[in-house]
């Protein structure tokens, strides 16, 4: 499953605008961060004047027991961009397997391999998964990396990937193949819905292994007991 070479920052703010396509991993050159990371916002309000959305890169969205779509049950993900344009995010709870970032280096002829350092892979979402983005800590970003929020960036270039297997690069990070994308106002409206929750993400759930738990710690955030969403979305 090889990543595809081409843009980088413009390319990551073109996608829901211009292309259906995502940000490809490419060469660049890395430079340090100091690691001021700050505290995750709380909660955007959902509420939205006409022709107003409220910006929401930053939060997790977390799928309602309403939603429709099967690919996206009881998925956690995070936005890594929200405009009048559309938006883009990544699940975190959907790891891969396979291939492994040891067979991912192989493939895009990466050394060293074996690597010093691996970095998770998870399912980024259901469009154009042969494409890779590293969410990370923003302790380390490249020259085409996009910061998220403070403390969090974005980066499809491979010297993230090379910054890993060499055994240095940022603190935290996953690599996700493929992403969430959605049309203007298409996200405002699923949330106006209740097809999705919002809650400030944490470093636990964009970068931890317990997959199997993320989304009913994301619904704790929020005391919300997903029982009782539940039997709502039953009695709708």
């Amino acid at each position: 499953m090889p990543l595809a070479s081409g843009g980088g920052h413009a390319t990551l703010m073109s996608m829901v605008t211009r292309s259906p396509r995502a940000p490809a991993i490419r060469q660049s050159r890395s430079r340090a961060a100091s690691p001021n990371a700050a505290k995750p916002r709380r909660d955007q309000a959902l509420a939205r004047s006409a022709g107003d959305a409220v910006e929401l890169a930053g939060q997790v969205l977390i799928a309602t027991p309403s939603m429709g779509d099967e690919r996206f049950e009881r998925s956690v993900i995070f936005l890594c961009l929200h405009n009048a344009q559309g938006a883009m995010g990544i699940v975190l709870n959907r790891p891969l397997e396979q291939p492994s970032f040891s067979d991912l280096l192989k493939q895009l002829e990466v050394a060293p391999n074996p690597p010093a350092r691996s970095i998770a892979l998870t399912s980024g979402g259901p469009m154009d998964n042969a494409r890779g983005f590293v969410l990370h800590t923003d302790d380390w970003t490249g020259e085409n990396s996009m910061r998220v929020e403070p403390g969090l960036a974005l980066t499809a270039s491979l010297d993230v990937l090379k910054a890993f297997a060499e055994g240095g690069g940022p603190r935290q990070g996953v690599l996700a193949l493929g992403y969430a994308g959605w049309g203007p106002g298409q996200l405002d409206q699923e949330l106006q819905t209740n097809t999705w929750l919002l809650a400030p993400s944490d470093p636990a759930l964009l970068f931890d292994a317990d997959h199997a738990t993320k989304w009913r710690r994301a619904m704790a955030k929020l005391k919300v007991d997903p029982l009782l969403l539940s039997a709502v979305a039953g009695h709708a």
